[in-house]
Protein backbone atom coordinates (compact mmCIF):
# COMPACT_ATOMS: atom_id res chain seq x y z
CA UNK A 1 0.00 0.00 0.00
CA UNK A 2 1.06 3.39 -0.90
CA UNK A 3 1.80 5.57 2.12
CA UNK A 4 -0.90 7.91 2.02
CA UNK A 5 -1.67 11.25 4.42
CA UNK A 6 -4.86 10.76 6.85
CA UNK A 7 -6.57 12.82 4.76
CA UNK A 8 -5.63 11.27 1.33
CA UNK A 9 -6.28 7.63 3.30
CA UNK A 10 -9.60 8.75 4.29
CA UNK A 11 -10.57 9.97 0.80
CA UNK A 12 -9.22 6.49 -0.68
CA UNK A 13 -11.26 4.77 1.46
CA UNK A 14 -14.17 6.54 0.85
CA UNK A 15 -13.81 6.01 -2.85
CA UNK A 16 -12.45 2.94 -3.27
CA UNK A 17 -15.73 0.83 -3.37
CA UNK A 18 -17.19 3.53 -5.54
CA UNK A 19 -14.59 3.12 -8.10
CA UNK A 20 -14.91 -0.55 -8.07
CA UNK A 21 -18.68 -0.38 -8.40
CA UNK A 22 -18.10 2.07 -11.56
CA UNK A 23 -15.83 -0.50 -12.74
CA UNK A 24 -12.50 1.46 -11.87
CA UNK A 25 -8.99 0.51 -9.77
CA UNK A 26 -8.63 3.16 -7.24
CA UNK A 27 -4.86 3.66 -7.60
CA UNK A 28 -3.81 6.44 -5.18
CA UNK A 29 -4.89 9.05 -3.92
CA UNK A 30 -2.90 12.27 -2.39
CA UNK A 31 -3.45 15.57 -0.05
CA UNK A 32 -0.85 17.87 -0.82
CA UNK A 33 -0.40 21.72 -0.09
CA UNK A 34 0.82 23.50 -3.38
CA UNK A 35 1.95 27.34 -3.02
CA UNK A 36 -0.87 27.52 -1.13
CA UNK A 37 -3.07 25.27 -2.38
CA UNK A 38 -4.43 21.96 -1.32
CA UNK A 39 -5.13 19.68 -3.77
CA UNK A 40 -7.04 16.04 -3.44
CA UNK A 41 -6.08 13.68 -6.44
CA UNK A 42 -7.43 10.77 -6.75
CA UNK A 43 -5.87 7.94 -9.85
CA UNK A 44 -7.56 5.52 -11.52
CA UNK A 45 -7.12 3.10 -14.07
CA UNK A 46 -8.52 0.04 -15.31
CA UNK A 47 -7.66 -2.65 -18.26
CA UNK A 48 -7.47 -1.10 -21.45
CA UNK A 49 -6.94 2.90 -19.62
CA UNK A 50 -9.43 5.32 -19.02
CA UNK A 51 -9.75 8.28 -20.71
CA UNK A 52 -10.95 12.31 -19.35
CA UNK A 53 -14.72 11.03 -19.87
CA UNK A 54 -13.83 8.23 -17.48
CA UNK A 55 -12.19 11.08 -15.21
CA UNK A 56 -15.47 13.34 -15.04
CA UNK A 57 -17.59 10.50 -14.39
CA UNK A 58 -15.72 9.30 -11.40
CA UNK A 59 -15.29 13.19 -10.31
CA UNK A 60 -19.00 13.54 -10.32
CA UNK A 61 -19.98 10.76 -8.55
CA UNK A 62 -17.56 10.59 -5.69
CA UNK A 63 -17.70 14.58 -5.14
CA UNK A 64 -21.25 14.33 -3.87
CA UNK A 65 -19.83 11.62 -0.93
CA UNK A 66 -16.98 13.67 -0.34
CA UNK A 67 -19.10 16.94 0.38
CA UNK A 68 -21.36 14.53 3.12
CA UNK A 69 -18.37 12.09 4.90
CA UNK A 70 -15.19 13.55 4.19
CA UNK A 71 -14.40 15.95 6.86
CA UNK A 72 -11.49 17.96 5.13
CA UNK A 73 -11.54 20.32 2.33
CA UNK A 74 -9.09 20.59 -0.03
CA UNK A 75 -9.14 23.70 -2.59
CA UNK A 76 -8.83 22.09 -5.60
CA UNK A 77 -9.88 18.13 -6.48
CA UNK A 78 -8.72 15.97 -9.33
CA UNK A 79 -9.38 12.66 -10.44
CA UNK A 80 -6.69 11.36 -12.90
CA UNK A 81 -4.83 8.75 -15.05
CA UNK A 82 -1.96 7.30 -13.38
CA UNK A 83 -0.19 7.42 -16.10
CA UNK A 84 1.99 5.79 -18.53
CA UNK A 85 5.05 5.43 -17.06
CA UNK A 86 3.94 4.95 -13.19
CA UNK A 87 6.02 2.29 -11.82
CA UNK A 88 3.94 -0.99 -11.36
CA UNK A 89 3.58 -1.56 -7.60
CA UNK A 90 1.60 -4.52 -6.67
CA UNK A 91 -0.22 -7.65 -7.70
CA UNK A 92 -3.51 -5.02 -9.01
CA UNK A 93 -0.88 -3.50 -11.45
CA UNK A 94 0.20 -6.58 -12.91
CA UNK A 95 -3.23 -8.02 -12.97
CA UNK A 96 -4.44 -4.73 -14.69
CA UNK A 97 -1.41 -5.03 -17.02
CA UNK A 98 -1.42 -8.68 -18.34
CA UNK A 99 -0.48 -9.35 -21.96
CA UNK A 100 1.23 -6.15 -22.05
CA UNK A 101 5.42 -5.82 -22.30
CA UNK A 102 6.77 -4.15 -19.37
CA UNK A 103 10.06 -2.75 -18.95
CA UNK A 104 11.61 -4.51 -15.85
CA UNK A 105 14.49 -3.53 -13.81
CA UNK A 106 15.90 -6.86 -11.20
CA UNK A 107 17.72 -5.45 -8.07
CA UNK A 108 20.27 -8.77 -8.90
CA UNK A 109 20.64 -10.55 -12.48
CA UNK A 110 18.16 -13.60 -12.47
CA UNK A 111 18.77 -16.01 -15.66
CA UNK A 112 21.72 -13.37 -17.07
CA UNK A 113 19.06 -10.43 -17.33
CA UNK A 114 19.07 -7.61 -14.62
CA UNK A 115 17.23 -5.53 -17.51
CA UNK A 116 14.18 -6.89 -19.60
CA UNK A 117 11.25 -5.85 -22.29
CA UNK A 118 8.71 -8.60 -20.99
CA UNK A 119 5.21 -9.95 -21.79
CA UNK A 120 3.13 -10.48 -18.50
CA UNK A 121 1.37 -13.80 -18.95
CA UNK A 122 0.33 -14.68 -15.07
CA UNK A 123 1.05 -13.21 -11.68
CA UNK A 124 0.18 -14.15 -8.44
CA UNK A 125 0.23 -12.62 -4.87
CA UNK A 126 4.37 -13.64 -4.79
CA UNK A 127 5.86 -13.40 -8.21
CA UNK A 128 5.14 -12.74 -11.69
CA UNK A 129 6.01 -14.57 -15.20
CA UNK A 130 7.06 -12.78 -17.97
CA UNK A 131 7.36 -14.02 -21.26
CA UNK A 132 10.85 -12.68 -22.79
CA UNK A 133 12.40 -12.62 -25.94
CA UNK A 134 15.94 -13.28 -26.01
CA UNK A 135 18.20 -13.75 -29.32
CA UNK A 136 15.63 -14.77 -31.95
CA UNK A 137 14.00 -17.34 -28.97
CA UNK A 138 11.32 -16.89 -26.17
CA UNK A 139 11.87 -17.72 -22.65
CA UNK A 140 9.30 -17.88 -19.44
CA UNK A 141 11.12 -16.10 -16.57
CA UNK A 142 9.26 -16.04 -12.68
CA UNK A 143 10.47 -12.86 -11.05
CA UNK A 144 9.04 -12.52 -7.43
CA UNK A 145 8.05 -8.96 -6.15
CA UNK A 146 10.42 -8.43 -3.64
CA UNK A 147 13.33 -8.59 -6.32
CA UNK A 148 12.02 -6.12 -9.15
CA UNK A 149 13.23 -2.72 -8.73
CA UNK A 150 11.18 -1.08 -11.11
CA UNK A 151 8.91 -2.24 -13.54
CA UNK A 152 6.70 0.24 -16.04
CA UNK A 153 4.48 -0.11 -19.16
CA UNK A 154 6.77 -0.64 -22.43
CA UNK A 155 5.73 2.37 -24.77
CA UNK A 156 6.50 1.93 -28.39
CA UNK A 157 6.06 4.67 -30.82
Amino acid sequence: MAKRSKIAQAAFELAEPVAKEMGYDLVDAEYKKEGQDTFLRLFIDRKGGINVDDCENFSRVIDVIFDEKLTHDADYFEVSSPGLTRPLSDHADYLRYEGEKIDVNLFAEIEGMKTFVGLIKSSDKDAVTFEVEEKKTTKTVTVEYKNISKAVRHIEF
